[in-house]
């Protein structure tokens, strides 16, 4: 008698286990953005990610050499980013570890809390850097159709673009 409510709880629980929603996505490959951290104090209207460029380069009459010209500045930061990130998963894990003891040792965790912040920081440096590098590529009004297109995104009720470095 206890096998078959056994085999019935296994059958419920594994028809609600595969009603679970779906695991979050992975980590966003390349560069983390910027605004990925709430108050870093980087807000700027002017600035635009590689993405908007790329979704809207009809739109904006972005020529050949500009797409050259931006897909170089992504390229040559993707390195930098990709060993960013894989230093920034270590140091972070190490801080959560430390945080994780019963007892943590104060100066230790703000030491290792340190070095998080130190990769941080040249992350978003590294990303403001290119997307300064991409404004400078655009003309003023191929920037000023991107503001447009991007409040244009907003007001019609899409999905945001990607966060940006200036929402930081």
């Amino acid at each position: 008698m206890k096998l078959p409510l056994i085999v019935l709880f296994v059958i419920i629980g594994s028809q609600a286990w595969s009603q679970q929603p779906p695991p979050p996505p992975p980590p966003q490959d390349g560069p983390r953005p910027l605004s990925g951290s709430p108050g870093s104090g980087i807000k700027s209207e002017s600035l635009f990610s590689p993405e908007l460029v790329m979704r809207n380069q009809k739109a904006i009459d972005l020529t050949v050499d500009q797409q050259a010209a931006i897909r170089a500045e992504m390229l040559k930061s993707l390195p930098r980013f990709t060993d960013l990130q894989w230093q920034l998963s270590s140091e972070e894990e190490t801080l959560d570890a430390l945080l994780k003891l019963t007892r943590p040792d104060e100066k230790n965790v703000l030491l290792q809390l340190d070095k998080v912040l130190v990769i941080e920081n040249e992350m978003k440096h590294l990303q403001l850097g290119m997307m300064l590098k991409i404004k400078l590529i655009l003309s003023p009004d191929q920037q000023s159709s991107l503001r447009e297109l991007r409040k244009q995104g907003q007001r019609k009720g899409m999905p945001p673009p990607p966060p940006r470095p200036e929402d930081q």
